[in-house]
């Protein structure tokens, strides 16, 4: 067995490289337990209530005739509440569900952004095989097993859990300030390019770094994405600025 990895680095081309801390088996669990409760639940309030509708009296069970306005109505939207409910709320909470919000964690890329559709999607789809053969036998023992914690669905998608509770990302070997250069420059153009493929927690801590790293006037403690990405620009633009 390899050595569990606790922190996954992220390379940046600002020479700040951060690492975010990779959630294990005991907080997936968590979260993936709030999470069935509550699609269990949300199923069965559709359910209950459409098919006592579709009888007209108090009963549950399934007529006998495979009548398909039963299937339209009552149990296919019971079902894709159920089996959907992780991959419309990742998509929709980028990365996150109820659970994973209450266990303080998220669904990255190995990039340390968030997932794209197709990722979750694969993610999602693979839950029928971590599942097996009893609940979620082999994509516990793969979360304890593997060095990243990552579920057979996680390999599949290339995406894993990292804690996310509000807690500030590691930084590794910070390069010394240094004066805005026509090279600082062109780094902080390119990390604003890429601004909108990071995740949230990424660009403010990286914002900082970057402000703080070229002796700026800046204040590098601003929690606000959208007006350290604002000092950023005008950074650059003072940079390129005629002299």
């Amino acid at each position: 067995m390899s050595r569990p990895l606790t922190d996954l680095a992220i390379d940046s081309v600002t020479g700040i490289d951060v690492a975010l801390p990779v959630a294990g088996a005991g907080a997936r669990a968590f979260a993936f337990l709030i999470d069935w409760h509550i699609r269990l639940v949300l199923s069965v309030a559709w359910f209950v209530p459409a098919a006592l509708i579709y009888k007209g009296r108090l009963s549950l069970a399934a007529p006998l005739d495979n009548d398909p306005r039963w299937f339209g109505a009552v149990l296919a939207p019971a079902l894709a509440i159920y089996f959907l409910y992780h991959y419309v709320l990742e998509l929709a909470m980028r990365g996150r569900t109820p659970g994973k919000r209450m266990a303080g964690v998220r669904v990255i890329a190995r990039d340390g952004g968030t997932p794209g559709a197709g990722a979750l999607l694969a993610r999602n789809v693979f839950r029928l095989i971590d599942s097996l053969p009893l609940c979620y036998g082999v994509g516990l023992i793969a979360t304890i097993v593997t060095r990243e914690h990552v579920r057979i669905g996680d390999m599949a998608a290339g995406t894993l859990l990292a804690y996310d509770g509000g807690s500030t990302p590691l930084v590794l070997g910070a390069a010394p300030s240094a004066r805005l250069d026509a090279v600082g420059a062109e780094v902080i153009a390119e990390r604003l390019a890429r601004w909108t493929t990071l995740a949230p927690q990424a660009r403010v801590q990286l914002a900082r770094q970057v402000l703080a790293r070229y002796h700026t006037d800046a204040d590098s403690t601003v929690a606000d994405e959208a007006a350290l990405r604002t000092q950023l620009e005008r950074l650059v633009g003072a940079s390129v600025a005629p002299r």
